[in-house]
């Protein structure tokens, strides 16, 4: 029988700073970097490198906001307890349900763009049958992977993860000698066409970081641990991807561009054989996004059950494996049912977006955490007092004006969803609980 006391004492803190940076790793290096080179060259053209390293940079200050932010927590929850302690409970609620979906219905969209990988190796599964009975079986296997041990997930999540990084790697050492001169330091001047699309499209490829702070109350010393993996995993990610988009510039003809991939990459530097395995690496490396969603979302879901803003039922761990199951099932089963449908497409559309307005509450919420928790004896603080978080805002209310109307429509239909369903708990559930 489940034990409902103190659920987060029955957490095991099994994921030290590798299996953290891991996490960070997976979030941020997904299905985007695949796809990404070629349209924003099409837009920045030789400076695309560039690009993709100065807006990593920039973007560094939102993880260092969240870095500090994480330094002050040993418990599970993350954004979701930056944001109730800075402004109560449903700024907490909405901030987590904000980012739960936006993975959720990222989850399953991955796992459709996994199954089409697979299919170019084997075109005998090319056919819409096959290709959502490999995204459910995917799914499935993950879901039953962390259901059963964090460890286990942890694992999966760190073969994944050599199993792509390598041919990154590889593809990068390879490219290097078609880089000349003209493609590392192009002439000015530099023409971006679209600079704000452009980028907003690019900063795909950096998020995704954020859940790492959820399982804070299942990582030893989360408050060392959380904050070097994802300042240290961020300023990696940033360089290879420099690597990756120059090496793409200097291999892609021009002109071709917007129709290109890693995958054309690939076959232009070793052949046939080169396009298959950077096929192989994008199907690992959408694998270990998967992987890493599949252990820090459900943390989620479980954070606010904890805070009674969801059903406590969602908050019940396993007595065997001390796992939060109930939340890890409700993931696999949205991501399963999103997958299956289809109806995941609209909410994938507005997912950046809601993303980044759970960004803009946790950094407001650091002036209120500075001045409760500044005192916490392993917790840091960013030098130059408000500088770089007031940079951090900036830069995510600037990639929000980017979005369009029909995003804005979505968002507020997901929000009206999450508000029903706090409403659910607080006034109605909660009450009945009550004698």
């Amino acid at each position: 029988m489940e034990t409902m006391n103190d659920p987060e004492k029955q957490l095991k803190r099994d994921i030290g700073l590798i299996a953290a940076s891991l996490l960070v790793l997976n979030g941020l290096i997904g299905s985007g970097i695949f796809a990404l080179p070629g349209k924003v060259a099409a837009n920045a053209g030789l400076f695309s490198p560039w690009l993709f390293l100065i807006v990593g940079v920039l973007f560094l200050s939102v993880i260092l906001v969240f870095a500090e932010l994480a330094s002050y927590y040993k418990t599970t929850g993350g954004p979701v307890l930056y944001a109730r302690q800075a402004f109560g409970p449903v700024a907490g609620f909405g901030t987590g349900w904000a980012i739960y979906l936006s993975r959720v219905t990222a989850f399953a969209a991955n796992a459709t763009f996994l199954a089409v990988y697979v299919a170019e190796l084997v075109p005998a599964l090319n056919n819409p049958w096959a290709l959502k009975a490999i995204a459910a079986l995917f799914t499935v296997g993950l879901t039953w992977a962390n259901y059963i041990g964090v460890k286990d997930g942890v694992r999966t999540m760190g073969v994944f993860s050599v199993l792509k990084l390598l041919p990154l790697l590889l593809l990068v050492v390879l490219g290097l000698q078609e880089v000349t001169a003209t493609t590392l330091i192009p002439p000015a001047p530099f023409a971006i066409e679209e600079l704000g699309a452009t980028t907003l499209l690019l900063i795909y490829a950096y998020v995704g970081f954020e859940t790492v702070a959820v399982t804070a109350g299942e990582t030893s010393k989360p408050q060392r641990t959380l904050p070097i993996a994802l300042v240290g995993t961020m300023l990696v990610t940033g360089l290879l991807y420099f690597f990756i988009v120059l090496v793409f510039i200097s291999v892609i003809p021009s002109d071709a561009y917007a129709d290109s991939t890693l995958y054309d990459v690939g076959l232009a530097l070793a052949g046939p054989v080169g396009g298959t395995i950077i096929a192989l690496t994008a199907i690992f490396s959408i694998a270990g996004n998967l992987a890493g969603s599949m252990i820090s979302a459900p943390r989620l879901v479980f954070a606010m059950a904890e805070q009674k803003t969801l059903p406590d039922v969602f908050a019940r761990v396993h007595p065997n494996h001390a796992t939060p199951h109930v939340s890890i099932l409700l993931h696999g089963g949205l991501a399963l049912v999103l997958g299956l449908t289809g109806s995941f497409v609209l909410l994938a559309v507005a997912s950046t977006v809601v993303r980044l307005l759970g960004y803009i509450i946790c950094i407001a919420s650091l002036p209120a955490i500075r001045r409760e928790r500044g005192d916490e004896p392993d917790s840091f603080r960013l030098p130059g007092g408000y500088l770089i978080p007031l940079l951090a805002l900036g830069i995510c209310l600037w990639l929000i004006a980017q979005s369009k109307l029909q995003s804005w429509i979505v968002v507020g239909i997901l929000l009206a969803l999450g508000g029903v369903l706090y409403a659910a708990e607080t006034y109605y559930f909660s009450r009945k609980k009550t004698p």
